[in-house]
C-alpha cells in the first residue's frame, strides 16, 4: 500500500471520521485558522481544510500531534503545501 519509509519515532498522519459528526487527525503540526465553519492546519503530509457546519476543536495536543474536530463535517481537502510552506515562498521571493 504505501512504500514510505518513516523514521524511528515518527508520527504518522491519520484522519478517522466517524459518522460525519467527529474527525480525530493525527500528525497535525500547526492549526492555522478556525472557525465554525472551517478548519485549516498543516499535517506532516501538507495542508489540510476542513469545512463543515459548528465545527468545533474538542481536543488538541500539537506535542503529540492529535486533533479532534466536532460538528457536521461536510469535506476534508488536501492542499499541495502546508501553509507554513506557502508563507516562506512568498517571502523568499520577496527579499531575493
Amino acid at each position: 500500500m504505501d512504500d514510505r519509509k518513516y523514521p524511528a519515532g515518527a508520527n504518522r498522519h491519520q484522519v478517522l471520521l466517524v459518522q460525519r459528526e467527529r474527525l480525530n487527525v493525527d500528525g497535525v503540526v500547526n492549526v492555522e485558522s478556525f472557525d465554525d465553519r472551517e478548519i485549516a492546519l498543516d499535517t506532516e503530509e501538507g495542508g489540510l481544510v476542513i469545512r463543515g457546519e459548528d465545527l468545533h476543536i474538542s481536543e488538541l495536543n500539537l506535542e503529540t500531534g492529535n486533533l479532534v474536530v466536532r460538528g457536521y463535517i461536510k469535506a476534508i481537502e488536501y492542499m499541495k503545501d502546508s501553509f507554513g510552506q506557502k508563507g516562506k515562498g512568498f517571502l523568499a521571493k520577496l527579499f531575493r
